[in-house]
């Protein structure tokens, strides 16, 4: 089996494809549905400019990871009272090294969201949120792209030499993506004030607002 043919609407994808699924995608919040799987499909081969993928990746998945912020900042429950009462002290965690967290998780393929909300919930500099999100997205989206194009056949083609029917190929991904998902609502779930009072017990004062 090659590459093309474990997931053969790539080609058949455009630029406007890309962005729709990119957007949308990104604009769930916590649940990982990324266009990180599309994105890479079709950098693979010649038949789209690279550049021109980055960049509606990066810029797409931007605008979407701002509108998560800014309902955030807003005030809006994303997540209940009680879920945030257990994440307050993560939240002031992530405020204090804002544009920092904000990169890092743009530039890794964690589940985002996780970081955006609560920077969002504790009003962080929307332009500095922003442009480190919009920073990171250019380097995780160029290092899929590039990764896909000058590694990805010779990566993944050998592992699929003997394989026939890609349905198990794709039982995989979702089991995979539903465990991120699991991740995700365990995250959730823990105890932060527990968990961050041994490491940083300043983020437990109600009164600091850094």
């Amino acid at each position: 089996m090659d590459f093309v043919d474990l997931f053969p609407f790539a080609p058949e994808v455009g630029y406007l494809s890309l962005s729709l699924v990119n957007f949308f995608g990104s604009l769930v919040p916590f649940v990982p549905l990324p266009g990180f799987l599309l994105l890479a499909t079709m950098s693979v081969g010649d038949q789209f400019d690279l550049h021109v993928l980055a960049i509606l990746s990066a810029i797409t998945a931007t605008v979407a990871k701002q509108i998560i912020f800014y309902v955030s900042y807003g005030g809006r429950k994303i997540i209940n009272e009680k879920t945030r009462k257990r994440m307050r002290p993560f939240e002031r965690l992530v405020k204090r090294y804002g544009a920092g967290a904000a990169f890092f998780a743009a530039a890794t393929p964690i589940p985002d969201d996780l970081v955006y909300v609560p920077l969002g919930l504790a009003k962080y500099n929307p332009k500095r949120f922003f442009i480190a999100t919009l920073t990171g997205k250019f380097v995780l989206s160029y290092t899929i792209v590039f990764v896909s194009h000058y590694l990805g056949l010779s990566l993944v083609e050998p592992l699929l030499e003997n394989i026939d029917d890609a349905t198990p190929v794709y039982i995989g991904i979702i089991i995979f993506g539903a465990m991120m998902t699991t991740v995700v609502v365990l995250l959730l779930r823990l105890d932060w004030q527990r968990i961050l009072g041994k490491f940083a017990p300043w983020t437990l004062d109600e009164n600091n607002k850094d």
